[in-house]
């Protein structure tokens, strides 16, 4: 059975909301994009941190383990995503829902 934050960041991903949580002591803010669970068979998400604390600049992709993820809540807001996609994410192996393809793809359809 998935944990809370898992369905807190699913149920995000399917309504297109960004989640602000806490992860390893830091405030982030963020739009998760891919969810499941890793290699290790722990979930995780792939999320575009857009603001909050970070040890790195920001905007960046993020890979959060979610038994780590803290105090996470989903608000309404503008959906932010990176610009580029040069690798492939190795984040998520097995994938639950990704918003490209579970929600964008079944919600535009293809023009002709």
């Amino acid at each position: 059975m998935p944990s809370s934050a898992y369905a807190l960041f699913r149920n995000a991903i399917l309504a297109e909301q960004q989640v602000v949580c806490k992860y390893d002591g830091r405030h982030r803010e963020l739009c998760p994009h891919v969810i499941g669970t890793n290699k290790n068979g722990e979930e995780v998400v792939l999320a575009w941190q857009f603001a909050g604390e970070s040890s790195g600049p920001l905007p960046q992709w993020r890979c959060l383990r979610l038994a780590h993820v803290r105090d996470a809540w989903a608000r309404p807001g503008p959906w932010h995503e990176g610009g580029s996609h040069r690798t492939e994410q190795r984040c998520v192996s097995k994938i639950d829902v990704d918003i490209n393809v579970h929600v964008r793809k079944r919600r535009k359809p293809l023009a002709r």
